[in-house]
């Protein structure tokens, strides 16, 4: 796909910034430069944070049977080191590396898992003396730095001298590395970590506390950056801020066992983050699937949002962010009316704009198809697709569009989508129900139609009523040829559905209640169809979605609605 001017000067820009990172770190790295980043040693570690990630003991388990599961993929050693096996991904590669998985260690408290996590880091050590490759890229050293210091009760306790010296000079080492190469970290989250890391280790480890202002500056600047008025993140996914938050927090008991005061923007970042957390939590007490938001951690959600003390304020819109929440009685309908992110940190955005989600008390009604889990990327394209959204598509292509560049790919790490350029959107809560209006122009450049979306949410959540109109930005427009359209309504796994009649159908959820789901006339026609549900940790899932199916000529409404069934309704 050819590129605009924008994204032409946006490569450019991005290619500038990119030389330049690599100058300074070229430069922090040279013999002359590095003493400055040594400091004195890594003695001892002063402070040892508080572990606040969820932890499995089963974990211990699997390795003592020769299994070890990272990134939903598990290698069969067979008798050999973690280190020395063939990874199964990149992913799993990464989350070795990061060691992480000490923390199940930790949790099972026996000796003996102590004794392997301690033999393990000190042959990660000795196989690992020229640093590149997996290993040392910026984000991986940060989480390992970071694990290693939180489970160091465990990795030096009552260890011998040799060893000792062995892991603490690698911390500082690594510490070294880590204060060189960060700014090469991919934009958004992975260098947010990296600060994360080295504010931690110029407060935990001994010697190294002579750089802690530089990188809290630094930190402070990325927080105020990547996180948003709203809570959001810039990348416009919320996966990544309950990962944030259990980062964020420790650092804040560490700056107070120091007698230092915490940078308030770090107590800032938290609190708007475990808002917007909340604010897109539905009723399965997961979070919406948009954007990237994959199988996830429920536990890591629940940890994180634990740590709000239930005093956080309702929010129905977070503007810049671009989503909106429609709550009554039992039910939550939560929308994407937002355009994608900067192209630099859109690789994992989808195509799914005024798409929706809906909950019946903790049960999925509709739920879109979501990001796959690492051991599925291969859905990846699928997945980001307007037809894996409940949403509408229009002539068989997303309203967001994908962009091949060969160079642009490189520097972002990914394929970055582009358009919707305008989504805009009024929000109306009023006493009898509430009202979200909506639009956008993805289809617009390429067919002269934008999309608008009107949903009501009755007073009680009972019903919900949906128009979905495709018309000129103004006057009218006579298509040379008519264009098929599909409006899709994707239900999660666990719901089923069965035609109840002409231009009605009856969803089942499992715990039996049903809604009827109509369409009001007969302008588009309704089938049930296959779906995935790519959001399962054992991959994606078969499903069922109810589809609109018709053609426009330049200007269509279609009207549908979805309520709660009555008694009386079996008799439809």
């Amino acid at each position: 796909m050819g590129l605009n001017v924008t994204e032409r000067l946006k490569i450019r820009s991005l290619s500038v910034e990119r030389l330049r990172r690599r100058a300074v770190t070229f430069t922090l790295s040279s013999p002359l430069m590095r003493w400055r980043y040594a400091g004195n040693g890594a003695d001892q570690i002063l402070i040892v944070p508080q572990e606040l990630r969820a932890a499995d003991p089963s974990f211990w388990t699997e390795i003592a049977h020769g299994h070890f599961g990272l990134a939903s993929e598990i290698a069969d050693l067979k008798g050999a080191s973690a280190f020395r096996v063939t990874p199964p991904s990149i992913a799993w590669e990464r989350e070795l590396h990061g060691f992480g998985w000490l923390r199940h260690l930790a949790a099972t408290e026996e000796e003996e898992a102590a004794s392997a996590a301690r033999e393990l880091v000190l042959e990660w050590i000795a196989l690992k003396r020229i640093s590149h490759g997996i290993a040392y890229e910026p984000e991986v050293i940060a989480r390992r730095l970071i694990s290693w210091i939180s489970q160091a009760n465990m990795l030096l306790e009552d260890l011998d001298a040799r060893s000792y010296t062995q892991i603490m000079s690698s911390v500082g080492q690594q510490i070294v590395a880590l204060r060189t190469t960060w700014r090469n970290a991919p934009d958004g989250v992975p260098r947010m970590v990296c600060l994360i890391a080295l504010v931690l280790t110029g407060l935990a480890v001994s010697g190294h506390d002579r750089q802690l202002k530089e990188a809290e500056a630094a930190l402070v600047v990325e927080l105020k950056r990547q996180i948003l008025d709203d809570g959001g993140h810039v990348s416009r996914s919320t996966s990544v801020l309950s990962d944030l938050v259990l980062d964020l927090l420790p650092l804040g008991q560490c700056f107070s066992s120091r007698a230092l005061v915490s940078p308030e923007e770090i107590n800032t970042a938290v609190k708007k983050s475990l808002r917007f957390l909340r604010f897109t939590r539905l009723g399965d007490g997961m979070l919406a699937r948009f954007n990237g938001v994959s199988t996830g951690s429920p536990a890591a959600l629940a940890t994180a949002l634990g740590y709000s003390g239930g005093e956080l304020d309702f929010m129905p819109v977070a503007h810049q962010s671009g989503y909106a929440r429609l709550e009554r009685g039992r039910t939550i309908v939560f929308a994407d009316v937002g355009s994608p992110p900067p192209l630099e940190l859109s690789t994992l955005a989808q195509a799914g704009a005024l798409s929706f989600e809906m909950t019946s008390r903790q049960h999925l009604i509709f739920a879109n198809g979501g990001f796959p889990g690492p051991a599925d990327r291969n859905w990846d394209s699928v997945a980001r697709a307007t037809a894996s959204h409940n949403t509408l598509c229009l002539g068989e292509t997303s309203s967001s569009r994908l962009i091949r560049h060969e160079q642009l790919e490189s520097m972002v790490d990914g394929l970055p989508i582009r358009e919707p350029d305008s989504v805009v959107f009024e929000f109306t809560d009023g006493p009898d129900q509430t009202l979200l209006n909506a639009s956008h122009d993805g289809y617009l450049k390429r067919f002269g139609l934008i999309h608008v979306r009107r949903l009501a949410l009755s007073g009680a959540g009972e019903k919900l009523e949906g128009i979905d109109i495709l018309e000129p930005p103004k006057g009218t427009l006579r298509l040379k040829q008519d264009l098929p359209y599909a409006i899709h309504f994707h239900l999660h796994p666990d719901c089923a559905c069965l035609s109840a009649g002409h231009g009605v159908c009856r969803i089942t959820l499992r715990d039996g209640e049903s809604w009827l789901f109509s369409a009001a006339d007969d302008t588009a026609q309704m089938s049930i169809e296959e779906s995935l549900f790519f959001v399962d940790s054992a991959g994606p899932r078969p499903s069922l979605q109810i589809v609109l199916r018709g053609t426009t000529f330049g200007e269509t409404h279609v009207r549908w609605s979805v309520r709660a069934e009555r008694p009386n309704d079996r008799q439809i």
